[in-house]
């Protein structure tokens, strides 16, 4: 598989690099907010139809009236979708096989920082079951259309955190020992082992799969945080480090856009610490891509979510 980046530089790369979509079809899930509603804000004003993914039908209906008041002639399209439920996740990609073609896929929703273990209703740990298990059982759900598109991107947004030594793909559920950033670190090295799992399975046809970290930035991840001390310390991280949901979509942007992307490739900010900046490759942490660890992640994400994945 090649996952040589271009050696044309991204050193100039922004937004503003983004050709004309139109004629494309682009789903983000949880589209409503932070990086997810810049995302389509920004994809929508390079003519792509969007479809904004999230669980509540009102939150979905104001995103697309605050996109609209900036953009009148954007095409926004709304799909409930609550990637913690496996009936729900089922419901919209059945009905969006049945009649899409999707271009361009953003696996974009997650949590972070739940302060106790939760399951989802279908009895996953929540950070683990909605941030990977979710998207792997939509992606698959939605194979159909992205078989469609003349050519088909798959972008799952990971995190910093997929590097952690307490993101080892072990106790999947948490299980054994629950800590709110270890079970995020799990999710989000999943998103990237998944990537490269798919990668490996589509290599050869008109998909591809991608991911991306966004660096550090303060959105909705962070709406679990409880407590003046966990207050205090976005308020001084915003300060010091952490970008503006904005900034933080230029990789996800890249990554669905860019000619130089490569399939398998994991893509974030060139900034000091990786924390802000123009997209460029970003270092996998380390065992990624050992085909037998994405192969055991993608069977057992079969087993708990009981969906054959089938490329």
């Amino acid at each position: 598989m090649n996952r040589t980046a271009s050696t044309r530089s991204q050193a100039r790369w922004t937004p503003d690099s983004i050709g004309d979509l139109r004629g494309r079809t682009a789903l983000i899930t949880g589209a409503n907010s932070g990086v997810g509603l810049e995302t389509a804000r920004v994809l929508a004003g390079h003519g792509a139809r969007v479809i904004l993914a999230g669980r509540s039908r009102e939150k979905l209906g104001t995103a697309v009236d605050a996109l609209r008041a900036d953009r009148p002639d954007a095409r926004l399209e709304t799909l409930v979708l609550d990637l913690g439920s496996l009936a729900s996740i089922a419901e919209a990609a059945a009905a969006l096989a049945e009649r899409e073609t999707i271009d361009l896929l953003v696996n974009n929703a997650g949590v972070m920082n739940v302060p106790d273990r939760r399951t989802t209703a279908d009895g996953f740990e929540l950070t683990f079951g909605t941030n990977h298990l979710g998207h792997f059982a939509f992606t698959a759900g939605v194979l159909p259309t992205l078989r469609r598109a003349e050519t088909a991107r798959v972008v799952t947004v990971s995190a910093l955190a997929a590097a952690w030594p307490s993101g080892a793909l072990t106790d999947l559920q948490s299980e054994q020992r629950y800590g709110s950033m270890s079970a995020y670190a799990k999710s989000k090295r999943a998103n990237v082992v998944f990537t490269q799992e798919l990668a490996r399975r589509v290599e050869g046809t008109t998909m591809s799969a991608v991911a991306v970290h966004p660096g550090s930035a303060v959105t909705n991840l962070q709406r679990h945080s409880q407590g003046v001390v966990a207050r205090m310390a976005i308020a001084v991280l915003r300060r010091a480090v952490m970008g503006s949901p904005e900034g933080a979509a230029w990789p996800s942007l890249y990554a669905a856009t860019s000619p130089d992307v490569v399939n398998g490739g994991y893509y974030g900010p060139a900034g000091t610490d990786q924390t802000s900046g123009t997209p460029k490759p970003a270092k996998l942490p380390r065992g990624a891509t050992d085909p037998a660890e994405g192969a055991r992640l993608w069977r057992e994400s079969e087993r708990l979510t009981g969906v054959q994945f089938t490329v």
